[in-house]
């Protein structure tokens, strides 16, 4: 091997010791490997910060940002509230989700897929109390298994398909896939089903914080109006939409006179219901219920300077101690709105009007976002550190979906590539006001996109020095005297290998001809070895960087680098055993 191929191959397996041993942040060591690469000269200075215009960082940037703004909107709440009902036990969430996106990505972009089901994994996670690191990874194996049905369901797949009509002049049709694939997808979620305890727990390393300062108990009030899903209904019904989290503490009836919150009392138009709970299931009580937030008046807000929410403490000296909002006429002096308080150890029976603060309590403020600093600072309230409170939060219900169903379509079609199609999407979501302007930076996950920006070029040193040829001919010479079998675990073995390096079609397009080559010098049909190529390059479970769709979930999901192997080492393995007999059967050399 030449000099630069031995460097390549050291950079990348010193960078792979350092994600192991965890001593420093992923991103952190794949920007040390890139400037290492640069310096030694196997990555060229001009090449150095390609990545960050890849494809794969703005499909992954992109997709959070879509998922967020999906999250946001409300309109999975309601499709969860029947799932929720008949599924609320955190391993069969799971099946079901696993379940969901393998199907779903048989017939559309896996990354798509995920980026669909992600919320919904969220919206489960937190109403069963468990950490979303439980489902994320799973569901993001699901997808790649589900990827592999269909012709469509992934670029290996699709790329093999035109190396096959280039080699043989018949390209692979839509469900030639399907009966190796459907196998190896049955297979791999029951594994997943059945040995997903072998992830640990993690959580989000930001997460503590907020769960330090989280408030359980906030007091508002809404009123009950003509379109309200709940009228008529009685108060359960309500508290249903909570999960157990928030309750109706008082109704104040449209003639002023107080009702006895009883699970079985009805609704009525006008009806004012005093709840209590924490912030996410008061706000999911309100937005699914079609209630309104009867003491908020219109808030003044452009398209630069929004609307938005604040938790903040009451301090000591603040003219609010010892007065009410009434009595202040806090909207017409500041042109905030109070939608929520919070006290320790107090439970509030009168309106939110109406409650006498006190140095201490906890308020859920709503104004202008620019005008919220300075009304903190001249009521001397201190703020809380920033997380998300939705409360009063305006709603674009079907829209963000929509526009994720027609970015889908686009990428699958073909009309858009995967790329643009997401990233119009994630603009859309912007433009439209399914997510604020303000809180598009807070789903991007900065240490991913940076890491993976600066591992591609590093990735593809391995091709420029020459290193993958030097590697298939090792192949070549390794499997002269294997049987077929042998020979076609063998190339899936090494598609899987060189997945993480070059992604997924990188990979295919450079093991491709070499697995077609080397089943015409064995005397073997070429079919079973493509496949095998797209198969393995389609399943990369052993690290968060040879596809998307795992790259997509290790910051919302806590993971870190060695998680990825503890579950897909055996995956892997189990693959390997079941393809090569299945190829072999499907497709005779």
């Amino acid at each position: 091997m030449t000099t630069p191929q031995l460097l390549s191959l050291l950079v990348i397996g010193l960078m792979m010791v350092g994600f192991v041993s965890n001593r420093l942040r992923y991103d952190v060591v794949a920007v040390v490997a890139l400037l290492a690469s640069v310096v030694l000269g196997i990555v060229p200075a001009d090449k150095a910060f390609s990545g960050f215009s890849d494809d794969i960082v703005v499909i992954v940037g992109s997709a959070l940002v879509v998922s967020g703004a999906i999250a946001r909107s409300g309109i999975l709440d309601l499709a969860l509230q029947r799932i929720a009902l008949a599924i609320d036990r955190p391993r069969a969430q799971l099946v079901t989700l696993v379940v969901a996106v393998t199907a779903l990505s048989a017939f559309v972009k896996n990354i798509g897929a995920l980026a669909i089901m992600m919320p919904i994994a969220f919206q489960m996670a937190r109403g069963s109390r468990v950490s979303p690191s439980m489902f994320l990874m799973p569901m993001a194996f699901g997808s790649l298994l589900g990827g592999l049905m269909t012709q469509i369901g992934t670029s290996p797949n699709i790329i093999v398909s035109r190396i096959r009509e280039e080699l043989t002049g018949a390209s692979f049709a839509m469900f030639d896939f399907t009966p190796v694939g459907a196998v190896l997808a049955v297979v791999g979620v029951a594994f997943l089903a059945t040995f997903h305890w072998l992830l640990p727990e993690r959580r989000k390393a930001e997460s503590g914080l907020d769960e330090a300062i989280a408030i359980k108990n906030y007091m508002t009030e809404a009123r009950v109006t003509e379109t309200s899903a709940v009228m008529d209904k009685t108060v359960s019904s309500v508290q249903k939409l909570g999960g157990g989290r928030a309750m109706v503490t008082g109704i104040i009836g449209d003639n002023g006179r107080r009702r006895t919150p009883f699970p079985d009392a009805k609704l009525r138009v006008g009806d004012i219901l005093l709840m209590e709970g924490e912030p996410d299931a008061l706000d999911k009580m309100v937005a699914l219920g079609g209630l309104s937030l009867s003491n908020r008046m219109p808030v003044d807000q452009t398209q630069d300077n929004e609307a938005g929410s604040v938790e903040a403490v009451i301090g000591q000296n603040s003219l609010l101690v010892g007065m009410t909002a009434q009595e202040l006429a806090l909207f017409d002096r500041t042109g905030v709105n109070v939608l929520a308080v919070s006290r320790r150890d107090k439970r509030f029976t009168e309106r939110l009007g109406q409650i006498r603060f006190e140095n201490g309590d906890v308020i859920v403020l709503h104004g202008n976002q620019q005008r919220l600093p300075e009304v903190l600072r001249e009521l001397d309230c201190l703020p809380l550190v920033r997380r998300s409170i939705r409360l009063g939060s305006i709603r674009r219900g079907l829209l963000p979906l929509a526009i994720l169903v027609g970015a889908v379509a686009a990428a699958t079609t073909g009309l858009l590539p995967v790329a643009v199609a997401f990233f119009a999407a994630a603009a859309l979501m912007v433009l439209v006001g399914t997510l604020p302007l303000r809180d598009v930076y807070e789903q991007l996950e900065p240490p991913i996109l940076v890491m993976l920006a600066a591992l591609i070029p590093v990735a593809d040193s391995l091709r420029t020095t020459g290193a993958t040829d030097q590697i298939a001919g090792w192949l070549s010479t390794a499997a002269q005297a294997l049987p077929a079998w042998g020979a076609v675990g063998l190339i899936l073995v090494a598609a899987m290998a060189v997945t993480p390096f070059l992604n997924n079609a990188a990979a295919v397009l450079v093991m491709a001809p070499i697995a077609a080559a080397f089943a015409t010098g064995l005397g073997y049909r070429p079919e079973a070895f493509l496949m095998a190529v797209a198969i393995g390059a389609g399943c990369d479970f052993l690290t968060p960087i040879g596809h998307q769709c795992n790259t997509l979930v290790m910051g919302p999901g806590g993971y870190r680098f060695g998680d990825y192997a503890r579950l897909g080492l055996p995956l892997s393995i189990l693959v390997i055993l079941v393809a090569t007999p299945m190829l072999l059967l499907v497709w005779p050399v």
